[in-house]
């Protein structure tokens, strides 16, 4: 026999007795930590928590901001579904809620369309005055736009507001508006036409009407509450009361398919359809601490937004409205939904239109920093000069916020917009601008010329109503804010003010 043959099975057996030897002291590939790992936290229930009740803040800030609108309204004002709230005045800061423009009266209302379907008449725009605004559904996703440029063109008549349990038929005479959720809410902006007063934009908003379809053959009287000198607050509290809210929604709304996941996880924190909401003191702990932690989150964001984000590469203003890929607000594309996209445009605004047309009749620019490129500060001075070609058909106005909740500064004097429509009351330079202050004091002899801020970081918004061609060809440029003292030595004490150079996302904009 071939001395190779011979040698075969004396190296199968000294093989076998290898891999032996090797299957006795050998681990799999994968399937355990390394040597020596130790876990991060010694509490995973209350991490899951956390984790979880943090991303769901995120996911579901539009649909929480609107339970809480409806909360403010029928429970704060005393108003009831289709009573409609129309202010007889711009709103003050008592009126605490985003971004809210305080040149124009609101008016707005809440429904539920699950009892039947309902009537909401809107009046034509004419000689008497316009209404811009949408109609949206709980998820602050707006099923119809009125006004000029909405659904009915400015022509008003009849919407009828059907919900996902509508089985019937529409009758003649209506134009029916889907809504995939029980709730509904719309807030429009009513705008005075030229020569007309903000008192007359007040009687113009109360020709709206809203009725159950079956009092159509006649319509109750109107009910209207005027909100102008109450506490309206809608404002999201930043604490475990937050998925209260979100608990109310959940337990009423139908199920959507794009949120099943995300509705699996809050089953971990008794966040359920059919089931009350009881969550336990672990629970409650990381709700508190995720709202808060959200909150500086987005604040970080707005701080290091990219450049692309401005409206002018060599100025200092951001679009209020950031929309998704698509010009809309839903950040639904077919391989993922941008939940910190969504988050970010509803952080600072409500109710927006279903797209941002590439021209909208009215455009919005918020003022992140001054010319120096240095965030706006607490306790600073600025000034703003408003050229006197502004590039708008209606009005302009520069509207002062509170950084920190979005929302109007309470001050002694109240005031929170400097207009078009006051300018008779300013003073003017030479070449017909008018430069504006802000700051926590007025320089001497311009009070007329100035917003206070009480001592709170501002955000400045300046909002163009009948926006021209040359703000959207960018032949015009808005001048940046100028400070007007020192700054200080460092501001990183601030809320909201992230040191240059943290490592930020991105999101997707058009």
């Amino acid at each position: 026999m071939p001395r190779r043959t011979l040698m075969m099975p004396l190296l199968l057996a000294m093989a076998l007795q290898g891999q032996a030897a090797e299957s006795a002291t050998a681990e799999p590939v994968g399937g355990q930590p390394a040597a020596g790992a130790r876990p991060s936290v010694s509490d995973f229930d209350y991490q899951v928590k956390y984790q979880r009740a943090f991303e769901a803040v995120l996911w579901s800030l539009p649909s929480v901001q609107a339970q809480s609108g409806r909360e403010a309204t029928l429970g704060g004002l005393g108003a009831r579904d289709n009573d409609i709230v129309a202010m007889s005045g711009p709103a003050t800061p008592r009126f605490e809620t985003w971004t809210a423009n305080s040149s124009t009266p609101y008016v707005f209302a809440y429904s539920d369309l699950a009892r039947e379907p309902v009537v909401l008449e809107v009046p034509p725009a004419g000689p008497d005055g316009s209404l811009y605004g949408q109609v949206t559904d709980a998820w602050q996703m707006t099923i119809a736009d009125i006004g000029p440029s909405g659904i009915d063109a400015g022509k008003g008549g009849k919407l009828l507001l059907t919900g996902p349990d509508f089985k019937g038929t529409v009758p003649a005479g209506y134009r029916q508006v889907v809504s995939p959720t029980r709730r509904i809410v719309f807030a429009f902006r009513s705008v005075r036409a030229p020569g007309k007063s903000a008192a007359d934009a007040y009687a113009y908003s109360k020709r709206l009407k809203m009725y159950y379809l079956s009092q159509a053959a006649k319509p109750p009287q109107q009910r209207f509450v005027d909100a102008v000198d109450q506490r309206f607050s809608s404002l999201l509290p930043q604490d475990e009361r937050y998925f209260r809210l979100l608990h109310d929604t959940i337990a009423y709304e139908p199920a959507r398919p794009q949120d099943r996941h995300m509705l699996g996880l809050l089953a971990s924190l008794g966040i359920e359809q059919g089931k009350p909401y009881q969550p336990d003191e672990k629970t409650r702990r990381a709700m508190r601490q995720a709202v808060v932690d959200v909150w500086f989150y987005l604040q970080q964001r707005f701080d290091q937004l990219p450049r692309d984000y401005y409206y002018w590469p060599d100025r200092q203003y951001v679009p209020l409205l950031l929309p998704d890929a698509n010009r809309g607000f839903s950040f639904e594309y077919p391989g993922r939904i941008d939940i910190d996209g969504r988050a970010l445009a509803f952080f600072w605004c409500t109710l927006v239109p279903r797209q941002v047309p590439e021209r909208p009749a009215a455009y919005y620019l918020m003022a992140m920093a001054d010319n120096q490129g240095r965030p706006l500060e607490a306790g600073a001075t600025y000034k703003l000069v408003v050229p006197a070609d502004m590039p708008v058909k209606q009005f302009w106005s520069l509207t002062l916020y509170d950084r920190a909740t979005m929302a109007f500064i309470y001050t002694r004097e109240g005031r929170t917009t400097l207009d078009s429509y006051g300018l008779d009351k300013m003073k003017k330079n030479a070449d017909g601008s008018v430069t504006l202050y802000v700051g926590p004091q007025a320089p001497k002899g311009l009070e007329a010329n100035w917003i206070p801020t009480g001592g709170k970081r501002p955000l400045p918004a300046l909002r163009f109503y009948g926006a021209t061609d040359a703000l959207f060809d960018k032949r015009f440029k808005m001048p940046d804010f100028e400070r007007l003292d020192e700054p200080a030595a460092a501001s990183l004490g601030q809320p909201g003010v992230i040191p240059a150079g943290l490592a930020m996302g991105s999101h997707l904009l058009p």
